[in-house]
């Protein structure tokens, strides 16, 4: 959307900017690629853009739009389901310890248990190639993934902390404050801004990252968009 942060639109700025090559669409909508993300956006809430993100869910499937303000209605298309959620913005960092655990880089070879995790805490949609679009770390027990952090969106200036989970048998660890402050540490040494997104009714998500200098932005809606 030409003069609106790209915070506005994450979605439609990562695509039309670093994210292009996983995204799939024209200069009316865009969406990522089905295995790797369900996010999409269109460049103006017109009807021709509108029109054009419902081919794309009929052709390619469901979408999800995480922005403040519903889109209009789109032939063709339902909403599957709608949750509250914020988005937050690092603006005043917390200081980092030294972890007294090993934290590990994670590749594709991790993908099968990256996305087995994800899918146990469900912090939010995680598809079998969704850690291609960043870094992610990991901390790992006896050869199990125990918790993770990495990278999703990334509009212009910015990069999205995402895919903070921990497993239920080692939850408590602090594992999920470490790895988020070193992904945005990383972020940080690019010269970018990190944010992120957490559900409205996840308040010790929400807590935690407060305490490590997060603070709110914006209200948002997590819409998924179905074929109707």
């Amino acid at each position: 959307m030409n003069g609106a942060h790209p915070l506005d639109f994450p979605a439609w700025s990562a695509l039309n900017g670093r994210q292009a090559c996983f995204g799939m669409g024209d200069d009316q909508a865009r969406r990522y690629d089905p295995a790797i993300g369900v996010f999409a956006g269109v460049g103006r809430r017109d009807a021709a853009s509108l029109a054009a993100l419902g081919a794309l869910i009929t052709q390619f499937g469901d979408v999800a739009m995480l922005e403040a303000v519903a889109p209009p209605p789109i032939p063709g298309v339902v909403v599957a389901s709608t949750d509250l959620g914020v988005q937050m913005v690092e603006v005043d960092p917390a200081s980092m310890p030294s972890p007294d655990f090993e934290v590990v880089d994670l590749t594709d070879d991790d993908a099968p248990q990256m996305l087995a995790l994800a899918q146990l805490t469900k912090p939010g949609p995680f598809f079998a190639r969704t850690h291609e679009l960043g870094e992610f770390i990991g901390v790992k027990i006896d050869g199990r993934l125990a918790a993770m952090a990495g990278e999703r969106m990334k509009p212009e200036g910015h990069t999205e902390v995402s895919g903070v989970c921990v497993h239920p048998d080692f939850r408590g660890r602090g594992y999920a404050a470490v790895l988020t402050q070193l992904v945005a540490a990383k972020i940080r040494g690019r010269g970018e801004t990190p944010f992120l997104h957490a559900y409205a009714h996840n308040t010790p998500a929400i807590t935690l990252y407060e305490r490590l200098g997060y603070r709110l932005r914006r209200n948002v809606l997590m819409m998924r968009l179905s074929a109707a």
